[in-house]
């Protein structure tokens, strides 16, 4: 059930309200969003939704078309929240502050729901290492870590054709940029590299402190240029192969999106698929998910607002039934139980707790 999923972890992603002059110049789906707006516009004069209107919207913004005052208060935001005590301590020993209680409830999350300002992944995708995004300054997300001899990744038999990725970079860890000292407490669970001590509990929530470790990787993010991320919007007509190919068709041999943005980080906690919060480069790239699952919604929104595909459970292991709109998503200390139904929609969801769109 992918909808529930990136909306859920969009949400915590930062949105800055007003605008401000773009310093790119608008990419293929870019250019898709401006001209679906008059689609959501439309919809809306027909379906009110409470008081959320495109006037009142929040306007989440890519990240280099902050300004750099706008980026010092969104990573001093994440600052606070590694800074302020946990309220998941009593479940998991590992969670030392608020920041940690997001990649607890992601961890509670993940068999369930895996099948701001944001990441546009084709903007950086031929050099991501010297991006502002982690090119390592005060106003990036930090930098690579530092270069060291580590094993290339090995995704398993499963990702037939993507067995082995070549290395990044890096591998080490991050010494550069806001969170050059940011401790990694829980996992690993599923980790990329080999030499991580093991987490003291088995579900991964157990207190294990290392520091950030990044391989930033130019052979992932080939596989999140704009014509990939445009192909995906536009040439899929229903939600199960949305779905299927934002997240990859492996048995193929080819990436999809999402775990291109993630082995662009690669290293620990983005390498591990329930870790991967940990890492607050995560944050935007899944805000990139929700963006580019809305800008399919607004396609076809009579349609793709109800729109459900998979089932309840990762890879429909153990088998379970299909998920429904009825469907209650537990965020725990987050906001508690959420029926899917109200996380469909960025405009009027939640009970009118949601009112966003992207820019």
């Amino acid at each position: 059930m992918l909808g529930p999923a990136v909306l859920i972890t969009a949400l915590v992603a930062g949105a800055s309200a007003g605008r401000t002059k773009r310093q790119y110049a608008p990419d293929e789906v870019d250019n898709l969003a401006k001209a679906s707006l008059p689609k959501l516009q439309e919809w809306l004069a027909k379906n009110p939704q409470g008081g959320c209107t495109l006037e009142n919207a929040i306007r989440r913004k890519e990240w280099g078309d902050l300004t750099k005052v706008q980026r010092k208060e969104y990573i001093d935001a994440v600052l606070c929240l590694q800074s302020k005590p946990p309220l998941t301590a009593h479940q998991a020993p590992g969670a030392k502050s608020r920041f940690d209680d997001y990649v607890v409830v992601h961890v509670q999350q993940t068999h369930r729901n895996h099948g701001s300002p944001y990441w546009n992944w084709g903007r950086y995708a031929n050099d991501p290492e010297n991006s502002i995004l982690f090119n390592g300054d005060e106003f990036s997300l930090s930098g690579n870590g530092i270069e060291e001899p580590h094993a290339p990744v090995i995704l398993g038999p499963t990702f037939t054709g993507l067995n082995r990725i070549p290395i990044g970079t890096g591998g080490g860890c991050v010494t550069k940029g806001p969170f050059a000292n940011l401790s990694v407490n829980l996992g690993p669970l599923a980790p990329q590299l080999t030499d991580l001590k093991p987490n003291p509990q088995a579900d991964g929530l157990g207190y294990n402190p290392r520091c950030l470790r990044r391989d930033i990787n130019r052979h992932a993010s080939a596989v999140t240029t704009s014509n990939y991320t445009h192909a995906l919007i536009t040439k899929n007509d229903n939600m199960h192969w949305f779905q299927t190919v934002l997240e990859g068709q492996f048995d193929k041999g080819e990436w999809g999106v999402h775990s291109g943005g993630h082995y662009t980080i690669s290293g620990d906690p983005a390498g591990d698929f329930y870790i991967s919060p940990g890492d607050p480069a995560f944050w935007l790239h899944h805000a990139q998910i929700d963006r580019v699952w809305w800008l399919w919604q607004l396609q076809k929104l009579e349609l793709r607002l109800k729109d459900l595909a998979k089932t309840m459970t990762m890879s429909n292991t153990p088998p379970s039934r299909n998920g429904t709109l009825d469907d209650l998503n537990n965020l725990g200390v987050l906001a508690g139980d959420v029926e899917t139904r109200e996380l469909m929609s960025t405009m009027g969801g939640m009970g009118g707790k949601l009112c966003y769109i992207y820019e």
